[in-house]
C-alpha cells in the first residue's frame, strides 16, 4: 500500500503539474512576489536562532508566558514550510506541539493559570498554531488527540468571553467581565484558524467579537483599549482589529474603510509616524498591521514590505537573535511571522 502523503505534499504536486506556485495551497499572485536574497538570509538565522534556544522540554518563554511564547515560536517555524514530519524544524514543532499538548487542561484552556500570566493570550495563540498543524498531521491517532483539544479550546473561549462580545486577559469570570482589544483579537484569530481546520466554532461567539470592536470604534477610525475605556484611538489595537475582522470574514462593513483610513494615517509609515505611534508595542503592532497590507494587494504590498522587511532585517543581532520589550524569543517570532507573511503557507495568513 504506497505511504500516506500530507495534505501540503499532493497539493505542491498538483501545482507543479499545472505550473502553479507550489507555495500556500496554489497560493495567490502575492505569494510569488519577488523577495530579496537578504531577507532569506535573515529568516534562515532568525529560525535557526530560535531552535537553538528551545528548552529540553520543547517551550520557549519570556517572563511568565510559556504558552504564548512557545505557540509563538512554533508558528513561525511552521511559517518557513516545516511540519512536524518534513523540513528542518520538524523535531522543534513536534516537541512544541507535545509541550501544548500537554497544557490542555479538562476545561478546555490551554495554559496552566497558575504559572501562565494572562492565560488567554497562550490559549489564542495555542489555537491558532495547534489549528494550522492539525491539517498538516499524518497520524490518525494524533488528529484525534488534537481535534479533542481544539473543540475543547473553542468551548473554553466561548465561555471565556464577556457579555460586551470582548475576552481580557483572564476568563470573564476570572476577571470580573473585563476585556480589551488585544486579547480579543487573539481570541478571534485562534478560533478563525480553527474554523478553517475544521474545527465547529459558533457563529454568534465570532458575531459578539465582532460587534465589540465596532462598539470600540472612536470617530477618528481608531479603536479604543477598551470597552470600558472609550474614546482615547490605539493604532496598535487599530491594526489588529482590522486584521481579525479579516479573520472573520468582515471586509465589506462600514466600520472597515474607517478603520483602515485611520491605521493608514498613523502606522503605514513603519520608518517615522508608525515608530511615534505603535506606544511602545511595535513588533506587536506590525505583526498585525502586515497583515492588513497583505491583504490589499500587491500596488501596496510590494513597496511597503520593502521597507517594513529592510527595517526587521537592520535590527537583527549577529547571532540571528533580536530585542526588545517582552523578550527575545516574542520579538524573533514576531518577525519572522512578518519576514514569511508571503511565502503563504499557513491558511490563516493567506489572502
Amino acid at each position: 500500500m504506497p505511504g500516506k502523503i500530507s495534505r501540503r505534499t499532493a497539493i505542491q504536486t498538483l501545482a507543479s503539474v499545472a505550473g502553479l506556485s507550489a507555495t500556500g495551497y496554489f497560493a495567490s499572485p502575492l505569494a510569488a512576489a519577488k523577495r530579496d536574497p537578504k531577507w532569506e538570509t535573515a529568516i534562515e538565522r532568525g529560525l535557526k536562532w530560535v531552535a537553538s534556544e528551545q528548552s529540553s522540554l520543547g517551550h520557549w518563554t519570556a517572563g511568565n508566558y510559556p504558552t504564548a511564547m512557545t505557540a509563538l515560536a512554533g508558528t513561525a517555524l511552521i511559517c518557513s514550510g516545516s511540519t512536524t514530519t518534513q523540513g528542518p524544524y520538524a523535531r522543534h514543532i513536534r516537541r512544541a506541539v507535545d509541550y501544548l499538548t500537554t497544557k490542555s487542561r479538562q476545561n478546555g484552556l490551554i495554559g496552566d493559570p497558575n504559572t501562565d500570566n494572562r492565560y488567554t493570550y497562550g490559549h489564542g495563540f495555542s489555537m491558532l498554531f495547534l489549528s494550522q498543524i492539525l491539517g498538516e498531521e499524518e497520524d490518525a491517532e494524533r488528529r484525534e488527540e488534537l481535534i479533542d483539544i481544539l473543540n475543547r479550546a473553542v468551548d473554553f473561549s466561548g465561555k471565556a468571553q464577556t457579555p460586551s462580545g470582548g475576552w481580557g486577559y483572564v476568563s470573564a469570570k476570572d476577571g470580573n467581565n473585563f476585556d480589551e482589544g488585544s486579547t480579543t483579537i487573539t481570541q478571534v484569530q485562534g478560533l478563525r484558524g480553527c474554523r478553517n481546520a475544521g474545527i465547529p466554532v459558533p457563529s454568534e461567539t465570532i458575531e459578539n467579537a465582532k460587534q465589540y470592536i465596532y462598539g470600540c470604534k472612536n470617530a477618528d477610525g481608531g479603536i479604543s483599549y477598551s470597552s470600558r475605556n472609550r474614546g482615547s484611538s490605539r493604532p496598535a489595537i487599530t491594526a489588529a482589529a482590522l486584521a481579525a475582522l479579516y479573520n472573520a470574514g468582515d471586509y465589506d462593513s462600514k466600520h472597515v474603510p474607517e478603520m483602515l483610513k485611520y491605521a493608514r494615517e498613523t502606522l503605514h509609515d513603519v520608518t517615522g509616524s508608525g515608530t511615534a505611534r505603535s506606544f511602545g508595542h511595535w513588533h506587536y503592532t506590525y505583526l498585525y498591521y502586515s497583515q492588513v497590507v497583505y491583504r490589499q494587494g500587491m500596488a501596496d504590498w510590494e513597496p511597503y514590505r520593502d521597507k517594513l522587511y529592510n527595517r526587521i532585517i537592520s535590527e537583527q543581532g549577529t547571532n540571528g537573535s533580536w530585542t526588545g520589550n517582552i523578550g527575545p524569543i516574542y520579538v524573533a517570532a514576531c518577525n519572522l511571522i512578518m519576514l514569511q507573511l508571503d511565502r503563504a503557507y499557513l491558511p490563516v495568513y493567506q489572502r
